[in-house]
């Protein structure tokens, strides 16, 4: 760790309005350590954040931060890394942010392998608008909006990552400060699209998704000798079905980053004069 970081470094001056218990509170707590763990500061970090609770915490980390619109932060947050390989990128939200309406970026983004972080804050819920069923949420869970039931499977996120190749693929569980820290660390270590699907409880509207269920549930990967760089044995943990995971579930440590494939080594900024007329300087405004 650098000596000159320090995790209250990622903290801004904006005191959080989530629910007091939130999940959400343990989740950022983790990224901020992770940050300052792996010797990022807070003017080479960009927290691109989505909607819902979660998109509140790029107004509560003090870094380069953008609020996007409602499933697009994946998309921005690639657009960032693009435009600037140098910076350390990570994009944050929610289940029905990141595997409702974004669900098709975060395939392709996973598929893209940008090296870059995204941690999900799934609370199987849809906590921002009052309680409605997310699309992580269980199949016999009711809601205002679905009282007997939401009649369908609930999306595997895991699933979906290791179907479109993904090269890292990790659950943590909030209220496991230093375990989650680790993991997400890892994930910002990465060589490639770092993801972590963190179970974020939502202590106002989901009593069935708890802290206890999930410290009574929770398996650590680490604690019971899991090859993370085994697909098969990835594979069985993800689609087994039975088991609440924590810990990297699977990692490429062949994999390559997209930007190192494309020769993508510098700002765009640093871009020699030779594009187009004009082009740079629109750039160079902008940036």
């Amino acid at each position: 760790m650098s000596s000159e970081v320090r995790f209250v470094d990622f903290k801004s001056d904006k005191q959080p309005t989530w629910c007091p218990g939130c999940g959400d509170f343990g989740t950022m707590n983790g990224m901020m350590k992770a940050l300052a763990e792996t010797g990022n500061d807070p003017d080479n970090t960009f927290i691109v954040a989505g909607i819902g609770c979660s998109g509140k915490i790029g107004t509560y980390m003090h870094s380069y931060a953008l609020h996007g619109v409602h499933g697009r932060a994946l998309p921005v947050g690639i657009g960032v890394k693009m435009a600037n390989p140098e910076l350390e990128v990570m994009v944050a939200g929610g289940d029905g942010d990141g595997y409702s309406i974004g669900a098709g970026h975060f395939v392709h983004a996973v598929r893209r392998n940008v090296d870059m972080s995204y941690v999900v804050m799934d609370n199987r819920i849809y906590g921002l608008t009052k309680g409605q069923a997310s699309p992580t949420s269980r199949e016999d869970f009711e809601t205002s909006t679905s009282p007997d039931g939401t009649h369908m499977p609930p999306v595997n996120p895991l699933a979906l990552a290791l179907a479109a190749g993904a090269t890292f693929i990790a659950q943590s569980f909030s209220s496991d400060s230093k375990r989650h820290a680790e993991i997400v660390q890892e994930a910002v270590e990465h060589d490639g699209f770092g993801f972590v699907n963190v179970y974020s409880p939502c202590v106002t509207f989901n009593d069935v998704d708890t802290y206890d269920y999930f410290r009574d549930t929770l398996v650590d990967l680490k604690e019971d000798g899991h090859d993370r760089t085994d697909l098969e044995a990835a594979k069985k943990a993800i689609l087994s079905g039975d088991k609440e995971y924590q810990g990297v579930i699977y990692q490429n440590e062949d994999s390559v980053p997209f930007e190192k494939q494309e020769g993508i080594e510098a700002p765009m900024t640093d871009i020699p004069d030779g594009a187009p007329e004009g082009a740079m300087d629109l750039v160079r405004e902008f940036y």
